[in-house]
């Protein structure tokens, strides 16, 4: 595949760039990436997903716009409300950028539906809000061999973890969170608040992350950095890098 004359002028910032290049930019035109939320999390790291020319975007939300979300969830406006955040989403992109492939599935992903809507991905990244779907999609991705990123956002913090579970030497996210959490009993925006900017920190270093995922093999920005789970503190500000083991007994990845 190449670029059409101004495909390559859009993305010109990012060809000038070695740890990109041309050889990258096809790679990520040539991409499929699986968004799961477009909440806090998906809605900004959607802007630079399509900024940087991903092919192909599957955007999976169950939940509508409500006022309350405008506050970081940048995608939207008050006349959104009420409406379905994937479809929304959806439109966004094709205003944005008309040359992308861009899918809405307002849908909750669960253990039954979740591997038909994650099939022939290249990567996904997670940035639902409760663990059940959470690791539903982790263990789809172990079960079809797709690398996940995964980001998490909680008043002034947030996480963000590459995972490649179906490989022998690298953890999954079940590895990480273990089976208590296989429920919808997590902390949430609504109870505990959340720095509007802070979503969009770790949204945009998640985007960061995925990207890095589907350059892999193409690209010198391509180092995956799988089982490296980066906490990013707000307040501080901070940021720390802690490597993650490979859970030996892990139902996902280690049977």
């Amino acid at each position: 595949m190449s670029l059409a004359p101004d495909r390559l002028d859009r993305f010109a910032r990012h060809i000038v760039l070695p740890e990109i290049g041309g050889v990258g930019q096809v790679a990520l035109a040539d991409a499929n990436l699986v968004l799961v939320g477009c909440g806090g999390i998906g809605s900004p790291a959607l802007q630079y997903l399509a900024a940087s020319g991903i092919g192909r975007l599957t955007l999976i939300d169950s939940d509508t716009v409500e006022v309350s979300n405008l506050q970081r969830q940048t995608i939207f406006t008050p006349g959104d409300v009420g409406r379905a955040k994937a479809e929304v989403a959806a439109e966004w992109v094709r205003l944005f950028d008309p040359a992308l492939d861009v899918r809405a599935v307002v849908e909750r992903l669960d253990a039954g539906n979740v591997a038909a809507h994650l099939a022939n991905t290249n990567v996904v990244l997670d940035g639902c809000d409760n663990f059940a779907t959470r690791l539903a999609v982790s263990d789809a991705c172990v079960a079809a061999g797709i690398p996940l990123t995964s980001a998490a956002i909680g008043r002034f913090q947030g996480q963000v973890g590459n995972f490649a579970g179906h490989r022998p030497d690298q953890p999954c996210y079940r590895c990480f969170v273990g089976d208590a959490f296989d429920a919808e009993d997590c902390d949430t925006c609504a109870d505990d608040g959340v720095l509007g900017a802070m979503a969009g920190m770790v949204a945009t270093f998640a985007a960061i992350q995925a990207i890095r995922v589907l350059l892999d093999g193409h690209a010198a920005l391509g180092d995956p950095q799988f089982g490296k789970l980066h906490l990013l503190d707000g307040l501080a500000p901070s940021l720390r890098t802690m490597a993650l083991p490979k859970d030996p007994q892990c139902k996902a990845c280690s049977t």
